[in-house]
């Protein structure tokens, strides 16, 4: 059996030794994942010459603010910190409301997406990382989308989700659900203003395939570009532009070392909104047991690594 992080016991199930999920092996194109993708590029660019043209109201421009804020709440805390890692509890309101906005996203149900998330933790930049950097940054940002996968996710890796009624609900139904939040929804709304077309081009496609890129650097820029003061072993790296991009995501070193802790930015002037979020849900009864790593652990696992890498 593999050994889980340092300083995170038991964090995420391992893949046994020359047993490697088969689902992240080199699979034919998946023609249903690249249209898709595709078409909602497209859609995207589109949107961008439909507003230089024609115009949208600003209640649509607001619209795609709000929707990007929330959309992307739903994937940091809910599908990343809470769903994949466990960092804190959170009630059935707030878990309804990141996958209900998990599902506007459009990056799979919370259950497939921790399944692949726990996936890379558990062999990350090796066999069994779906998103493995060592593949290159396009595989890593996109290509690994658009390979085939089993329909089902790997189901020992999030045995703990499977008793959530919410995340079943989710996993079910998330081709209606991701219908519903991130076409359906906009369109009403924009209906109100009398913007419905641009509601759906601009708050639905083009704030998805920005979405879709924020998220995807995490996976190859983030393991790529910046400093490791917490963990020379894993590609990931700590990088403070990323987190303006990905509400806070970009302290990947940190993360990668520190799984369980519901913080990726832990000084006060990091820039994490993902953090404060979270610390606010827990102000408002809505979420609890917030589990921060101890000071001294941090600094302990810090000054390790660099005494390590200056004795290299």
């Amino acid at each position: 059996m593999k050994a889980a992080h340092a300083g995170q016991p038991g964090m995420v199930p391992q893949l046994m030794d020359g047993q490697d999920d088969p689902r992240f092996e080199q699979h034919p194109l998946s023609w249903t994942n690249t249209i898709f993708l595709g078409v909602a590029h497209a859609v995207g660019a589109f949107a961008i010459v439909y507003m230089a043209v024609w115009g949208v109201s600003w209640w649509t421009v607001g619209l795609a603010v709000a929707m990007a804020f929330f959309c992307g709440l739903a994937i940091t805390g809910g599908y990343h910190r809470l769903f994949s890692h466990s960092t804190y509890q959170a009630s059935p309101l707030l878990r309804a409301f990141y996958l209900f906005f998990g599902a506007a996203g459009v990056q799979n149900s919370a259950l497939a997406w921790s399944a692949d998330h726990r996936a890379h933790h558990a062999n990350c930049d090796e066999e069994g990382d779906p998103y493995n950097i060592k593949r290159g940054f396009w595989w890593a940002h996109v290509g690994w989308v658009l390979r085939h996968v089993d329909k089902d996710p790997n189901m020992p890796l999030v045995k703990n989700l499977l008793s959530d009624p919410l995340v079943r609900f989710q996993h079910k139904y998330y081709i209606p659900l991701a219908i519903l939040a991130g076409v359906i929804m906009p369109a009403a709304l924009g209906t109100i203003w009398g913007d419905p077309l641009g509601a759906v081009l601009v708050a639905g496609f083009l704030r998805l395939v920005l979405q879709w890129h924020t998220t995807f650097s995490i996976n190859s820029i983030a393991h790529m570009i910046g400093t490791r003061p917490y963990s020379k072993t894993v590609s990931a790296r700590d990088s403070a532009w990323l987190a303006f991009i990905t509400l806070g995501e970009g302290y990947h070193n940190f993360h990668h070392r520190f799984q369980r802790d519901y913080r990726n930015g832990i000084r006060w002037f990091h820039f994490d909104p993902t953090k404060w979020w979270v610390w606010s849900m827990s102000k408002l009864r809505l979420a609890g047991d917030l589990r921060r790593t101890p000071k001294e652990r941090i600094e302990e696992v810090k000054r390790a690594t660099r005494e390590a890498s200056n004795a290299a």
